[in-house]
C-alpha cells in the first residue's frame, strides 16, 4: 500500500505537479496522423495534461499544436477555417499561424505589429514519426532532442493503431499494461492455453503456450525505467523449459508488450487530466503485421461501430460494457467485446482515480509495485529539483528507439536477460549449458 499523498504524486498532472512535470521533459503523443493527414484538412482537439489545444496541418503541409481558443474572446478554434496557412476563428475572423503568431485581424482597425504581438496564441513545438504527432511541451528554450518511438522504424502501412479515450486517471491504466497476471484470467477467452511453442494471432485469439495463471515475477531496473519477465510453466515440456514474457516500462507512459508471431506490441497511456487517459495500442512489424481495419476490429475499436470520431467508445460504465451474461454461460469468461473495452471495464470501476491506499497486493503484482515505487520516486526527485527520470540529464544511455520485447520457451532455470537483450537462442542456451 501506499499513502494517500504519494498516490497523489502518483496521479496528479495537471498545473505544476511533479508528475506533470515529468510529462513535459517529455515529447507527448497529441493524435494519429492520420487525424491530420490532410493540408487545410478539419482541426484537430487534443487535451493533454490539462491543456485544451488544435492540432491542424495548414496549407505547406506544417504541423501546428495551439492553443484551442482564441485569444480575442475565448471561441473555440477547433470550428475554425483551415485555410491560407493558417487557422481563422470563426467569430471575428481573427487568424492564427501553426506557432500561434496572430496573421490577421479583420475586426481590427488599427491591428499593428504590436497588437497582433500581443494577441499570440500559447503552441508547441511539434514532431512526426511513428504514426502520431508529437509535442514539446515543456521548457521552450530547453527543448530535448526528439528520439523516434520503438516502432517508428516499421514502414508506415506496418504500423496499426487503436485510439480510445477511458475517462479514469493514467497511472491505473498503465498498471493495467504492465500487469502480465491480468491476462491469464481477464483476458483468457482471447489468450486461450494451447500447446503452440510461442505466442500466435489469428483473426479472433491469440492462443499461449501456458494455462499456468501464477507468473513468477523477475526484474530488471534500467536506465529508462524497468522491464521485467513474467515466468510461466508451458504445457510442453514443463519439466525442461519455462515460458517467459518480458515487457518493458518505459518512463513516463510507454509499455512494450511481448509479441506474437505476427506483430509486436506497444502501448501509450497518455494523460489528458487527472481523471482522463488516452489510450494508444500499436501494433506492428517489419514484414508481417496486421492491418489498420483488422486490428481496430479484432479490439472491438471500429470508428462509427464502436468508438465515436472522438474516441469515446459506445461500451461504458453506465451500461456496464454491454456485457453479455448469456455468452458467460456460454464460457466466455467476461461476456464483454475485446480486450481494451475488458481493461477499461476494470479501470474505471475503480474509479477515475483509484485509492491505492486500500490495495492489498500479491506477489504477480510484482511489475505494479516497481511502477509505483519508481515513479512516486521519480516525483519526489522532480519536487526536489533533481533530474527527470528517462533523459539524459538523469544518466539515460540507452538508445530507447532501439527497445524490444521477448516472449518464448527458455531452458528451465535460465537467465531470462539473455533472451530478452536479443541475443541468439543458441548462444544462450550454450552458456546455459555451460554454466
Amino acid at each position: 500500500m501506499i499513502t494517500q499523498e504519494e498516490n497523489q504524486l502518483l496521479c496528479l498532472v495537471e498545473d505544476n505537479t511533479p508528475m506533470g512535470d515529468i510529462m513535459r521533459h517529455h515529447w507527448i503523443p497529441a493524435c494519429m496522423s492520420e487525424e491530420v493527414a490532410e493540408c487545410d484538412g478539419k482541426p484537430v482537439r487534443a487535451r493533454l495534461l490539462g491543456e485544451d489545444l488544435v492540432i491542424f496541418r495548414d496549407t505547406e503541409g506544417r504541423l501546428g499544436a495551439i492553443d484551442e481558443f482564441c485569444r480575442h474572446r475565448g471561441a473555440s478554434l477547433a470550428f475554425g477555417r483551415n485555410e491560407d496557412c493558417g487557422l481563422r476563428c470563426l467569430y471575428h475572423g481573427w487568424k492564427f499561424d501553426v506557432n500561434g503568431n496572430v496573421m490577421d485581424m479583420p475586426s481590427e482597425p488599427k491591428a499593428g505589429e504590436a497588437l497582433k504581438a500581443e494577441a499570440k496564441l500559447k503552441s508547441y513545438p511539434t514532431k512526426e514519426s511513428g504514426g502520431f504527432v508529437w509535442l514539446w511541451m515543456g521548457d521552450a528554450e530547453n527543448v530535448a532532442e526528439f528520439e523516434p518511438p520503438a516502432w517508428a522504424y516499421v514502414p508506415d502501412e506496418k504500423i496499426s493503431i487503436v485510439k480510445i479515450h477511458t475517462p479514469c486517471n493514467w497511472a491505473q491504466v498503465l498498471e493495467g499494461s504492465i500487469d502480465s497476471a491480468h491476462s491469464s484470467s481477464l483476458h483468457s477467452s482471447n489468450m486461450p492455453p494451447a500447446e503452440v511453442d510461442s505466442a500466435k494471432a489469428t483473426a479472433t485469439s491469440w492462443p499461449r503456450p501456458s494455462n499456468d495463471k501464477a507468473p513468477r515475477i523477475r526484474f530488471d531496473n534500467t536506465d529508462y525505467g524497468f522491464r521485467y519477465a513474467a515466468v510461466r510453466t508451458p504445457i510442453i515440456d514443463p519439466d525442461k523449459k519455462d515460458y517467459i514474457r518480458n515487457t518493458l516500462f518505459i518512463a513516463p507512459f510507454t509499455v512494450i508488450i511481448p509479441p506474437n508471431d505476427q506483430y509486436k506490441l506497444a502501448q501509450m497511456l497518455i494523460p489528458m487530466d487527472n481523471s482522463n487517459t488516452m489510450f494508444y495500442w500499436i501494433a506492428f512489424h517489419e514484414t508481417k503485421g496486421i492491418e489498420q481495419d483488422e486490428w481496430r476490429k479484432f479490439c472491438g475499436a471500429e470508428i462509427g461501430i464502436d468508438i465515436d470520431e472522438n474516441f469515446r467508445k459506445i461500451r461504458t460504465l453506465d451500461n456496464m460494457f454491454l456485457q453479455d451474461r448469456d455468452a458467460m454461460k456460454g464460457g466466455d469468461f467476461t461476456g464483454i467485446y475485446g480486450i481494451p473495452s475488458q481493461d477499461m471495464a476494470m479501470w474505471e470501476s475503480m474509479g477515475a482515480i483509484a485509492d491505492r491506499t486500500k490495495d492489498y497486493l500479491g506477489v504477480s503484482d510484482g511489475a505494479v509495485a516497481q511502477f509505483r515505487r519508481i515513479m512516486i520516486a521519480a516525483a519526489k526527485d522532480v519536487r526536489d529539483g533533481k533530474p527527470v527520470i528517462n533523459t539524459r540529464k538523469a544518466g539515460r544511455q540507452t538508445n530507447v528507439s532501439a527497445l524490444k520485447s521477448f516472449e518464448g520457451m527458455i531452458p528451465k532455470g535460465a537467465d531470462w536477460r539473455l533472451y530478452a537483450d536479443g541475443k541468439a537462442v543458441m548462444e544462450a542456451e550454450d552458456k546455459f549449458r555451460a554454466a
